[in-house]
């Protein structure tokens, strides 16, 4: 059994993540179930101890139980490694596009997810001639309703889901342009859902706007959002051609069969 660190007992939540990992790659290195007993022995814990451990992650559905005493992987590990799966291919397939669509306006190009309530920026193509700092890092987060591309997720949820976020988050704003009363939100939402894009009219960031297009999958699910964004005064319309084409080869490259417009 490994011995524990000197700061074990100073650091127990790190201790039981640890343990947690080593149940889990056990039972990964099996096909069939296995025993406490067999998981105990492997692991070097205490069968109490893994018991209590693979109660905890049965509740999540990252171990299953198919019978008293026995535990295997559970479906839940499938289906976040899909989710992984399905964004690392949005960016492999969003990568050369986005660079191609920098080079013809020269401002940032942002692939983003959502992630809960907020979108999370995964690849960005930008380069200093932009003129325009770009403040959210990737892997940078931001709420859905103050954002372009959270307005497309949104737009794309029922009308009680969309209810549901505005209670849950409060529609907080970050400037005076923010959106932060429901019925505004819907009527914005309604108009994003009508033309298929969405814009943040520096209700994120002070004197920063935003446009955005959605990638869809070879299921038809919206699966990511590209966006421009760029100073205020300097946002062209005429970008917005540029944007859908390239937000539509994407989502040919993912396998999304276009409906003719």
């Amino acid at each position: 059994m490994r011995k524990s660190s000197p700061d074990a007992h100073q650091t127990p939540t790190i201790q039981v993540i640890e343990r947690m990992f080593s149940l889990i790659d056990v039972l990964a290195s099996r096909e069939e179930a296995m025993s406490l007993k067999d998981i105990s022995e492997q692991t070097g814990l205490h069968p109490s101890t893994a018991h209590r451990i693979l109660n905890d992650l049965t509740v999540g559905r990252f171990v299953d139980r198919p019978e008293a005493g026995t535990y295997r992987l559970g479906m839940r590990l499938l289906e976040l490694g899909n989710l992984v799966k399905g964004r690392l291919n949005v960016r492999d397939a969003a990568l050369e596009p986005m660079r191609e669509l920098h080079k013809l306006i020269q401002q940032p190009v942002n692939l983003s997810v959502r992630q809960g309530d907020e979108i999370v920026y995964v690849e960005r193509a930008y380069s200093e001639r932009s003129g325009m700092q770009v403040v959210r890092a990737i892997g940078g987060r931001a709420p859905l309703h103050l954002t372009s591309t959270g307005k497309l997720f949104l737009a794309a949820d029922e009308p009680q889901r969309v209810r549901a976020y505005a209670t849950r988050t409060g529609l907080a704003g970050h400037t005076r342009n923010s959106i932060t009363q429901l019925p505004a939100l819907e009527r914005e939402l309604a108009r994003a859902r009508q033309s298929g894009v969405a814009r943040d009219d520096e209700e994120l960031e002070t004197g920063v706007r935003c446009m955005a297009a959605g990638i869809h999958d070879d299921q038809g699910r919206l699966v990511a959002g590209l966006s421009i964004s760029a100073p205020a005064d300097r946002l062209d319309e005429g970008w917005l051609p540029k944007l859908q084409q390239t937000a539509r080869q994407i989502s040919a490259a993912l396998g999304h069969a276009q409906a003719e417009r």
